[in-house]
């Protein structure tokens, strides 16, 4: 799970509350995108291959198709304006809930059918979720749906992938519930160090998201069941017991129901693990380019690098609520009177919060994406290390252009990629390949 998530589900609790960004199944197992290839290549190619790194990249990235790589920059670059977009309709979302004291109105009533202060603020913040949902629903649909489909990524028709857009509303919103609930009561307890202590109040909410998330949430939109092919299970059961991870099962989901991009993960935290890798990825990918995934799928774990993540992410969160508190001071100095609102403990200022989270979120992002990124490469060389398969951990960056832009300028990486880029990753396999001396 990277930082990026991380933040996603905290933000959501925070009652951003958009269920856009949830992934879901339906429709039955589709072929991969017709509109994304890579020239194939023979033994004969791979025995060809150069040694020197630099050279043998060229070589791989002369694979990708010019229309292929097009698409790709058009995809991940259009991804860049819709931050923004998302940004601005936040924002225009919080300014339409706290005008003409509409959300002292909405605190009012949910203190009338809460009466307790805990469910009053739970009440307003499940309603905050959905009114934002509601709001951001034609931008949700366009960016899900219709996008996705245009680049044909998506398998799901409308019908299924909507109804499953609601259960991600359900979740969202409950979880937007309990988390105001139990950030206002701590910013009320708190009083004028509430910063800190929503600090810590925010650490442990990520916390528990991570450990709920894969045995509650994920099985809501995909389905998981072990791994039959027994090349496959074995291969990465050795890996995983070779470096100490406590599993004895490889699970597989059904994500090919949903999309067409191939994926893996190994979740867990505080001694649990679960090794998960989708349909996708079995059914488009050979045994040498799912060893390599899995490698890195097992750096994460083996690097704790969720531990890393909530340590980084603390000191983000004490960096966001210092900067927000010398925010909120002066809105509600200038606003709150005007607005409705009595102070930060007053849940009606959540919307002001909110769109000043949404701006550090994004004055953040380099930040966020260079620390992501950082785990990211550790994970490739950690699974280079221990799956030896260097032209699988190749072919396998080829196919992720299919949604990832695969050579941008270094500028445009270090703001805008969570993850190295594929002529990055291509090029740390071939410089392992050159120096470790192998095939």
């Amino acid at each position: 799970m990277t930082t990026h998530r991380l933040c996603a589900i905290w933000l959501v609790a925070l009652c951003i509350g958009r269920a856009g960004a949830a992934e879901a199944p339906a429709a039955p197992p589709a072929a991969p995108n017709p509109q994304f290839r890579v020239q194939a290549v023979d033994d004969a190619w791979r025995a060809r291959l150069p040694r020197e790194a630099d050279a043998a990249t060229r070589a791989y990235m002369e694979r990708l198709p010019a229309d292929v790589v097009a698409r790709a920059d058009s995809y991940f670059e259009g991804g860049y304006w819709l931050q923004l977009w998302n940004l601005l309709l936040g924002l225009a979302v919080s300014l339409i809930v706290l005008g003409n004291q509409r959300s002292a109105r909405l605190r009012d009533w949910a203190a009338r059918v809460g009466r307790k202060s805990f469910l009053r603020d739970a009440i307003y913040g499940a309603a905050f979720s959905f009114i934002g949902w509601v709001l951001t629903l034609p931008l949700l649909i366009y960016q899900g749906y219709f996008r996705e489909h245009a680049y044909a990524m998506a398998t799901q028709s409308f019908g299924p992938w909507f109804a499953e857009q609601l259960v991600a509303l359900g979740v969202s919103t409950l979880i937007a519930a309990l988390a105001v609930g139990t950030l206002y009561a701590v910013f009320r307890r708190a009083a004028e160090r509430w910063w800190l202590w929503g600090t810590v109040t925010a650490v442990a909410l990520t916390a528990l998201a991570i450990l709920i998330s894969p045995v509650w949430i994920d099985p809501l939109f995909n389905t998981y069941k072990k791994v039959e092919n027994g090349a496959v299970r074995d291969a990465v059961l050795a890996m995983a017991w070779a470096n100490g991870v406590p599993v004895e099962s490889v699970y597989e989901f059904d994500a090919s129901r949903q999309t067409t991009r191939v994926s893996a993960n190994v979740s867990g935290i505080f001694g649990s693990a679960a090794v998960r890798l989708n349909d996708n990825l079995l059914r488009r990918s050979s045994l040498p380019e799912i060893r390599a995934v899995m490698g890195h799928e097992l750096g994460h774990y083996v690097l704790n690098h969720v531990y890393k993540a909530l340590a980084e992410l603390a000191l983000l969160y004490l960096a966001a609520f210092l900067c927000a508190k010398w925010a909120m001071d002066r809105l509600l100095a200038r606003y709150g009177g005007h607005l409705g609102l009595k102070d930060v403990g007053d849940v009606a200022s959540l919307p002001m919060l909110a769109a000043v989270f949404s701006l550090l979120t994004l004055a953040a992002t380099p930040i966020t994406n260079t620390l992501v990124r950082t785990q990211e490469i550790e994970a490739d060389r950690f699974g280079l290390n221990l799956s030896r398969e260097p032209l699988g951990m190749a072919e396998v960056d080829l196919k992720l252009t299919e949604y990832r832009k695969p050579d941008p300028g270094p500028i445009e990486e270090l703001i805008f990629f969570d993850h190295p880029s594929t002529r990055f990753r291509v090029h740390d396999a071939m410089r392992w390949r050159e120096a470790m001396g192998t095939p």
